[in-house]
């Protein structure tokens, strides 16, 4: 999918978080209007969006603020699908291509479409050495929480270590950061910029990670 296609009446997952491009995110569904959204996703190997809230909740409550979205969502396709018992789905999604809403509206039950623009892919930029202590920093998480829980958890690959895009989104996803924060993150367009602001916050937190040494 290049970035100059749209898609049409494109279902919406609004949720508190941000879904990040090649994230993963694990996800329980009961309410009806997700359930058929998801099956027919699936029957029809197709996407749906993920979108912040800027308002309201995930879950439909008699007199609860209405929701209300942010602009830029990303594409999640399910990578695994289970149903547990009747009326509840468990599923994990992988994150796709980051899109910009054109317009959005509520069907009658409840479930959000909208017209949808692609937007660019992050380019490719190396990890600078400055911050690869970010990177190897990282890389020592993701394989703790791996050890963890490896379904969900990625180990990455040497090229993912070095693209800056990557790696700064893996911290934006795991650092507790606030919604909108994340999401001024995801919708930045300069991944070395990203990198840097996130490595900022690495150093606020006191965390710090050393470069792997050159073979002597």
């Amino acid at each position: 999918m290049t970035d100059t296609q749209s898609l049409h009446s494109l279902p919406l997952f609004p949720l508190n978080t941000v879904l990040f491009p090649e994230g993963l995110l694990s996800l329980q569904v009961f309410e009806v209007r997700y359930l058929d959204m998801i099956r027919k996703c699936q029957h029809a190997d197709a996407p749906f969006g993920v979108v912040a809230l800027q308002a309201g909740q995930e879950v439909r409550k008699a007199g609860a603020q209405t929701e209300r979205l942010h602009s830029e969502g990303v594409l999640a396709r399910i990578a695994r699908l289970d149903s547990p018992q009747p009326g509840l789905l468990h599923l994990q999604c992988k994150g796709a291509q980051r899109f910009h809403i054109q317009r959005c509206w509520q069907l009658p039950h409840g479930l959000w479409v909208a017209d949808v623009a692609m937007l660019p892919d992050d380019p490719k930029v190396a990890v600078p050495k400055h911050l690869q202590s970010t990177s190897h920093a990282l890389a020592q998480a993701l394989l703790n929480l791996h050890d963890h829980d490896p379904d969900h958890a990625q180990l990455p690959t040497p090229a993912q270590m070095h693209d800056c895009a990557w790696v700064a989104n893996r911290w934006a996803e795991m650092l507790p950061l606030p919604v909108r924060i994340k999401q001024q993150l995801m919708t930045l367009d300069a991944p070395l910029l990203r990198l840097e602001l996130i490595a900022d916050v690495l150093e606020q937190s006191g965390i710090t990670g050393s470069p792997p040494q050159d073979d002597a």
